[in-house]
């Protein structure tokens, strides 16, 4: 029988301490070759704690992480061979341009003459930034350093690119760009990619999600499948009084209310009628009244109990 390939990235009861505070707890979870994965979860929720762990930046507490089969812990050489990394802060040499970033970036992976100038050029002419490789990395926009980034990244032809919060700062065309050019390479080159965000937009566009909250993976799957969990529409009811309505909702509707950011929250599956329904009953109580199809923030809230905004 041919021999199995393996995952692209295998989390095995994973768990990181700093000293009394626990920032990942027994996550668990694969990657599978040429998939993409977004791992979604509010600052302080443990997503770029993972992240340093799998680029080998961070040594795990207890548990491994394998990388097309490699330890992070104990073959942290292959696992670096075989990945690609984009940080959250810039990595580019601001005063040097956009090739001679590129070559310095390829020396230290062992890449060299002709060979590596051929390869620079192909991926900044993937990346739609060829006319800018004499450019200084300062004089570029966000969006064209972010390219930049992913090209350095690519160079040695990674098989999994890990971003650590790729679009922070950019704007929201920008941001759909990046992404963009992550699918094409993804589909053209079978580039296994994963991603934290906290941005909801960035993680409906994996084919799966994972979701971080206080260092804990509370629920992992394609975006429709999570939010098909929800119960219909979503009704949000902003009032001066939460507990109030929250315990006249419960007595009246026989619906389990919850209270997030001082609104009060609840599932319906005809969410315009439950709207005019309440407003009518608790006219003095309420101050505004919306509803909508389930997000991947509704799902957070309701695994979490708190808003993916808010810092865990």
């Amino acid at each position: 029988m041919p021999k199995e390939t393996p995952a692209a990235v295998e989390v095995r009861a994973l768990s990181r301490r700093f000293g009394e505070r626990a920032a990942l707890t027994d996550v668990s979870f694969t990657v599978a070759k040429g998939e993409s994965v977004a791992l979604l979860g509010p600052n302080g929720g443990g997503k770029t704690t993972l992240f340093r762990i799998l680029t080998t930046l961070l040594p795990p507490s207890s548990g491994d992480a394998l990388v097309f089969g490699h330890s992070v812990t104990g073959e942290p050489h292959g696992v670096r061979r075989r990945i690609g990394v984009v940080f959250q802060k810039p990595s580019l040499d601001v005063k040097l341009g956009v090739m001679e970033n590129l070559i310095h970036h390829g020396h230290l992976h062992g890449l060299s003459g002709p060979p590596l100038r051929a390869r620079a050029t192909e991926m900044l002419a993937r990346l739609g930034v060829a006319d800018r490789a004499r450019d200084r990395v300062e004089t570029l926009s966000g969006g064209l350093a972010r390219r930049v980034e992913l090209a350095k990244g690519l160079l040695h032809r990674p098989e999994i690119v890990i971003l650590d919060e790729p679009n922070t700062g950019l704007d929201p065309s920008a941001r759909r760009e990046f992404l963009d050019l992550l699918e094409d390479l993804r589909k053209r080159d079978g580039v296994t990619t994963l991603l934290t965000t906290h941005f909801l937009e960035e993680a409906d566009r994996a084919e799966r999600v994972a979701i971080l909250d206080r260092g804990r993976l509370v629920a992992i799957g394609p975006p429709r499948d999570l939010r098909s969990k929800i119960g219909g529409d979503v009704v949000t009811l902003a009032t001066d009084a939460a507990e109030k309505l929250r315990s006249l909702v419960r007595e009246r509707f026989k619906i389990d209310a919850e209270i997030v950011h001082g609104e009060v929250r609840f599932e319906a599956p005809r969410g315009h009628e439950m709207v005019a329904a309440a407003v009518n009953a608790f006219p003095q109580e309420i101050r505004s009244a919306a509803f909508g199809r389930p997000t991947l923030e509704d799902v957070f809230v309701r695994l979490t109990g708190h808003l993916l905004s808010e810092d865990s």
